[in-house]
Formats: structure tokens, C-alpha cells, sequence
């Protein structure tokens, strides 16, 4: 056998392999979630009456059993509204169901040290999760679902010009129009943006979970929002799981500048800035003709002695803009954790977390929570902002 077809005949046993692992990882993922919620709930030494935990243990077997399908159904290629509403809505549930498990098992053991007994002990720890975690679930959803406040931050930069002194930067990002129809919460978002009286409006990216053809009601108030200088977009790693290209079109249709590796240079009197963009660092990967990050292409042709303002969706792309000399960049993607305390699970992927941080000897990084947010309708000590953004002379 050559080496050629050793290598071909080894490639789908690493395949069936990398499956293998990817099941038993979810799988595990899955028991844990739901287990740890059911165990400290019904059995950890409660003595509910047999009724209590049969009906428990079916409640939490049919969310468990029901939930993968679901979530493929309503997040797979048919992209069925009514799964994805319930299938997120479910995960947000168990999420806050199974964190606060855990940190009810803390409790117990302080419990056990106060001299409790089961099943007093283990139904104190019962009763007090179930609480916590209606009360955070009903005010989640009303923080997810209320439009934004606005978030004033000013950033100073070494070069910018006095006649720019004060630009006003309204960012947004993450808006995630999907499943829950929030075209009255979009014109809600457009409102406050347009009474904060903007120069530039930015967004930086997953505009949208689903084509443009199911969200374009929901994106439709974005071609009233007012800026006096430029309305400016890049893509998002959402938009290469719903038609990235069609999206920048759209986009650009609303008077929007799609900034698909490249930049404008807006002007206040005698000084200018550079507004650049560039694709979300998934697109190399999205098998999207053209769309991959280019931070070179997106400063092509501009004047080194200009202030750099970048739009890049994630973060983690920091390293390209410090590369590159660039003054400040403005970020998403990381909802600021959305549900605590999954931000401990973020901040392993992403250099920060939210707000405005320092990287190089020049690069700013402002990082939005995001103005919507993504699957479970639900905020947790991770609320959502507009971004006011004022630029002043160092």
C-alpha cells in the first residue's frame, strides 16, 4: 500500500473517531446540565413523597430526550421558529437550573455544619434554587427583552484632530433578530439611536440569526437610523450560518456601508478619520466566496498619520489591529456572558470580556455586551447596551 492510500484509507476512521469523541462530549454535556438539577432537586437526600419525584423525573427526562431535536430543528438547516423559540428557551432554563444547583450544594454542606438535618437540609437547598432561579428567569427575560440602555463611554486618542474632538460613535451589535419576532424592539433601538444625535452609527456584527428573507422585517428599522457622517456594518460569525453575502447587500440597500475589508474616511472640518472593517475571523472557514479577514486590504491606501477607528466583531481579532497600528477598535460577540456565570466559559476564548480595554503601546479595544441577544431570552448580570462612544482629543 502507498503512503497515499494509507492516508485515504486512515481519513474516515479519524472521521468516525472525531464523531465518536463529538457525541461523547455533547452526551456528557447533557447529562450533567439536566443531571445535577434533577439530583439536587428530587433525590439528594429530600424524601419527597414518590409522587413528587416520578413526575419531576419525567418533566426533566422529556426536556432532556426532547431538547436535541428541538435545538436541531429550530437551529439546523429548516430553521423552525417555533423549536427554536422552545429549544432556546430551554437551554436558558437549564442553565440557570443546573448553575445554581451547583452553588446550592454549597449550601448545603454549610447547612450540614449548622447541625440540619435531612430532609430539612436538602429541602432548603431545593426550595432555594427554585426561587433563585425564577426570580433571575423572569427578570432575565425582561432584561433580554427591553430595549437597551445607553452605555456613555469616552475614549481618548493620540491622533485625533480638535476638529474631530467630540465625534459622537453609537455602536450596536449582536442585535440577533431571530426566532422571537422583535421588529417593535429594532424601532425602539433606532429611537434612542437617533436621539443621541450620532455622527457615526456602527455595527458590528450577527445582525441576524436566520436569511434575510425571514428577518427582514425585523432588520427594516435600521434604514432609519440617522448619522451625520457614515452608518457603517461588518459581518459577524452568525451571518456565515445565515447567507453572510446577502446580508451585506442588505445592508448596503438600507444605506448602510458595508465595511467587507475596507475603509471610508469620514471628515469634520480640516481633520479626518479612518473608519475601516474587516470580516469576522470564521469567514476564512464559511466556504463564503471572498470573505476572510483582512486587516491589510482593509487599510490599503490610507494616510499613516490618520486616526484608525476599526470595526471587527470578535474581540480575539485585537492582534490584528495592534499589527496594524490601529487606534481603536470596536467589538461584540461576547454578550458580556449573557447568563451568569457562563462568562467564565467566554473569557477562555476571547482576550476581554466587556468594555474598553488597552492593548499595544496605541489600540484601544471596546467591547459591546450586545444590544440583543443570541438563543435563550434571558440576561443575567450581563445586561445589554447601545454604546454612546465619544471621541476626544489625548
Amino acid at each position: 500500500m502507498s503512503v497515499e492510500e494509507a492516508v485515504q484509507a486512515a481519513m474516515p476512521r479519524r472521521r468516525v473517531a472525531r464523531a465518536a469523541w463529538f457525541a461523547a462530549t455533547v452526551t456528557t454535556i447533557m447529562l450533567l446540565l439536566f443531571g445535577v438539577p434533577w439530583w439536587t432537586l428530587l433525590l439528594a437526600g429530600n424524601q419527597w413523597p414518590p409522587a413528587i419525584v416520578t413526575g419531576g423525573t419525567v418533566l426533566i427526562a422529556a426536556a432532556l430526550v426532547t431538547f436535541p431535536p428541538l435545538m436541531m430543528a429550530g437551529h439546523g438547516r429548516r430553521h423552525r421558529d417555533w423549536a427554536a423559540r422552545v429549544a432556546d428557551t430551554e437551554l436558558g432554563v437549564v442553565w440557570v437550573l443546573f448553575s445554581w444547583a451547583l452553588l446550592g450544594n454549597l449550601l448545603r454542606v454549610v447547612l450540614l455544619l449548622a447541625g440540619v438535618a435531612d430532609p430539612l437540609r436538602s429541602r432548603l437547598v431545593s426550595v432555594a434554587v427554585v426561587a433563585v432561579a425564577l426570580v433571575l428567569l423572569g427578570w432575565g427575560y425582561a432584561e433580554a427583552m427591553r430595549v437597551p440602555r445607553v452605555r456613555r463611554v469616552d475614549v481618548r486618542l493620540d491622533r485625533l484632530g480638535p476638529a474631530l474632538d467630540g465625534l459622537r460613535v453609537v455602536l450596536i451589535t449582536d442585535t440577533h433578530y431571530g426566532p422571537i419576532d422583535r421588529a417593535r424592539w429594532s424601532a425602539g433601538v433606532t429611537e434612542v439611536i437617533n436621539s443621541l444625535d450620532p455622527d457615526v452609527v456602527a455595527h458590528t456584527g450577527d445582525i441576524a440569526d436566520g436569511e434575510v428573507a425571514a428577518r427582514r422585517a425585523q432588520a427594516a428599522p435600521l434604514g432609519d437610523v440617522r448619522a451625520s457622517l457614515a452608518r457603517v456594518y461588518v459581518t459577524g460569525n452568525h451571518e456565515y450560518f445565515s447567507g453572510a453575502q446577502r446580508w451585506v447587500e442588505h445592508m448596503a440597500t438600507l444605506g448602510w456601508e458595508a465595511l467587507h475589508n475596507r475603509h471610508i474616511v469620514v471628515e469634520r472640518g480640516a481633520d479626518r478619520l479612518v473608519i475601516a472593517g474587516v470580516d469576522d475571523r470564521t469567514a476564512g472557514g464559511s466556504g463564503v466566496p471572498g470573505h476572510h479577514a483582512d486587516h491589510t486590504a482593509a487599510l490599503t491606501g490610507t494616510d499613516p498619520a490618520l486616526p484608525v477607528l476599526l470595526l471587527a466583531h470578535q474581540p480575539q481579532q485585537i492582534g490584528g489591529a495592534v499589527a496594524h497600528g490601529v487606534d481603536l477598535q470596536l467589538s461584540g460577540h461576547t454578550h458580556g456572558g449573557q447568563i451568569w456565570p457562563f462568562h467564565y466559559l467566554v473569557r477562555t476564548d476571547q482576550p476581554v470580556l466587556q468594555g474598553l480595554s488597552q492593548h499595544g503601546p496605541r489600540t484601544q479595544l471596546y467591547t459591546s455586551r450586545g444590544t440583543g441577544f443570541w438563543g435563550p431570552p434571558f440576561r443575567v448580570f450581563a445586561p445589554s447596551e447601545i454604546t454612546l462612544i465619544t471621541l476626544r482629543q489625548a
